[in-house]
């Protein structure tokens, strides 16, 4: 008899330890999921709304050019600066600055975003580093350099693409080569 109650106290505590391992497990395993695809839709999301800001910028400043092939996007917390460049950005209109535009830079897994210049324009994607839910690596896996369509990439899941969600942006300003802006013509006839 006390043989028989000795087993009953142990099947118990071993159903609950069992069903505590599942449901820890099942935790886990939607942590884990959830993580890839909020890492996917929040870089979806960002370059969307990097890309309307700059846009903004460009409607009231005229973005003439970025300074380098690959430029971080960390100045968007700048409230004044002096001269004509801001972060890597230089401004025909400087004097028409509304920033700031962001509270704080946004970053992915703790690297800013970058705006990338090739020969079919610029580009919002995330910064050189950043592992995106196909597993690639910003960078390394993929390598945005002045040749790299872009624009074919964000339309490839195994590259820039995820969830039919483009996880880079044109920024629609002009290609490097051609930007037009008008100096000193702020007339309303404009």
């Amino acid at each position: 008899m006390k043989r028989l109650l000795h087993k009953k106290n142990i099947i118990l505590p071993a159903i609950v330890i069992a069903a505590a391992v599942f449901f820890v497990s099942i935790t886990l395993m939607d942590t884990w999921y959830r993580a890839k695809d909020d890492v996917g839709m929040m870089i979806a999301d960002e370059v969307i709304e990097l890309r309307d800001i700059f846009h903004r910028i460009h409607a009231t400043c005229v973005i003439i050019d970025f300074d380098n092939q690959k430029n971080l996007i960390n100045f968007l917390n700048v409230e004044k600066f002096s001269g004509s460049e801001v972060g890597p950005m230089n401004l025909a209109h400087p004097e028409k600055w509304e920033g700031p535009y962001l509270k704080d830079n946004p970053t992915m897994q703790h690297i800013v975003y970058q705006v990338i210049s090739t020969k079919k324009g610029y580009f919002i994607t995330a910064g050189d580093g950043v592992q995106l839910p196909n597993k690639k690596i910003i960078g390394k896996d993929i390598l945005l350099d002045k040749k790299t369509d872009i624009e074919a990439m964000i339309h490839d899941e195994d590259q820039l693409m995820y969830k039919d969600r483009p996880l880079a942006v044109r920024l629609d300003i002009g290609a490097p080569s051609n930007i037009q802006f008008f100096l000193n013509d702020d007339s309303p006839d404009a």
